[in-house]
């Protein structure tokens, strides 16, 4: 289905925010077999403030993806979910869904071992942090030679994108009195289709509408 082209994301620091919100990705490559997708857990790298990101794959999908000979596409999926047609009010309506994506491609470059390792570091840095007792990578009973023997195991990567295509497809072109009753459906909890972190992108993004436009905001906080 085509998109409207009011829908594209094109804030850097929006675009940021969604990449680091949202590290699970799909990495997908062409090859002379065909299409080829992977999935893992990718962040921004650290070093710079731009869109380019950092991860690893574990072997042999490395040479699967021809990884740092041809393009890789990395596909960001934000929040999404379903919205019913019944939220519209009693008026001819079909059901849709909304969602926050980002591509990015290009060739990634390999990373050096040592360089992997502060990736991978980082990875399990970042998300046994919010654990009331993280395992860090280094940490015991983990040693030096279990480590480096993962290491081993994954190839690193960073990509600085050459093609960034972000959309952003959340009933932009709905009334504020439709934006909010989907808002309210979607925070209810009653309705298996509740999710408040598509909730939340909702209202991140109208609230930027309405204030451009000079109006009252959805009346939530935004996460």
């Amino acid at each position: 289905m085509r998109q409207n082209p009011s829908f594209a994301m094109t804030d850097a620091a929006e675009l940021r925010r969604v990449i680091d919100d949202n590290p699970w990705m799909t990495l997908v490559s062409q090859t002379p077999d065909g299409l080829v997708a992977s999935h893992y857990a990718v962040l921004l790298d650290e070093d710079r403030d731009d869109l380019t990101i950092v991860g690893h794959v574990g072997k042999p999908d490395d040479a699967i993806h021809g990884l740092g000979e041809r393009d890789l596409l990395v596909v960001v999926q934000g929040p999404h979910g379903y919205i019913s047609p019944g939220w519209y009010g009693d008026v001819p309506s079909v059901p849709t869904w909304n969602f926050v994506s980002v591509h990015l491609s290009g060739i990634p470059e390999i990373l050096s071992p040592e360089e992997n390792l502060r990736v991978l570091d980082r990875l399990v840095a970042r998300f046994e942090s919010a654990l009331p007792q993280p395992r860090l990578m280094w940490q015991a009973p983990n040693d030096e030679e279990y480590v480096r023997r993962l290491e081993r195991g994954t190839v690193g990567f960073r990509l600085t994108p050459t093609k960034v295509v972000a959309k952003r497809k959340l009933s932009q072109n709905k009334s504020d009195e439709v934006v909010d009753t989907i808002i309210a459906e979607l925070e209810a909890g009653a309705s298996p289709y509740a999710d408040p972190r598509l909730s939340a992108e909702m209202r991140r993004a109208h609230d930027a509408i309405r204030a451009a436009r000079g109006g009252p905001s959805t009346g939530g906080v935004a996460s």
